[in-house]
């Protein structure tokens, strides 16, 4: 059972308050406080201002987890996040899952600017198909069933593929990085418990 102080609870109250604090606070500001974290790699204003990656703002890498284009990307990320994250936080415990999460996102998002790099990307996806990754890998282990993971990980993908807009290279980048990982702390890792659900 999910505990109250969890990572993955956190993480979930804070991406929503920024989608939150974007569309109702800071509506006028400018720049825009979505426009200040998305991911790009460089993007000028009418007024020659440049932004992105390109411009030393690395931050970004991280901050587009905080970023979400409608309330519909926001609450199937979000309730994908507590399905998946709360299996792996459990298992693993809050700082290898930490270190799963980060290394997902940063791959995911470097994954989007190299190989796609006029696209500007928005959302915590890159971050979630890391867990699939992990789920992927010690899947087993944790008593899932990793031919019907496996299956649901193809589907997505396939419908990343399918759905203009979706950047599906940064999918495929936390895919590798959540797997990559979960392969670095496995080596090591004495789990904090066995569960038999996601």
């Amino acid at each position: 059972m999910q505990k109250r102080n969890s990572l993955t609870t956190l993480l979930i109250v804070v991406i929503s308050a920024f989608y939150l604090a974007d569309h109702y606070l800071f509506q006028n500001s400018f720049p825009p406080l979505f426009d200040r974290l998305l991911l790009v790699k460089h993007y000028v204003y009418g007024d020659g201002k440049a932004i992105g990656t390109s411009t030393g703002q690395w931050y970004r890498l991280i901050t587009v987890a905080l970023t979400h284009a409608s309330w519909t990307h926001l609450i199937l990320n979000m309730l994908s996040l507590y399905q998946l994250g709360t299996a792996v936080e459990n298992y693993f415990g809050r700082l290898k899952y930490s270190f799963i999460l980060i290394i997902s996102l940063l791959v995911a998002s470097l994954t989007s600017i190299t190989f796609n790099p006029s696209v500007v990307a928005v959302g915590a996806s890159g971050m979630i198909y890391g867990l699939f990754g992990a789920l992927l890998i010690t899947g087993r282990r944790m008593g899932v069933d990793w031919r019907q993971m496996a299956g649901v990980v193809v589907l997505n993908l396939a419908l990343s593929f399918g759905i203009q807009g979706i950047d599906w290279r940064a999918h495929i980048g936390g895919l590798i990085g959540g797997s990559i990982a979960t392969i670095l702390i496995n080596g090591f890792h004495r789990p904090k418990k066995s569960l038999g659900y996601i």
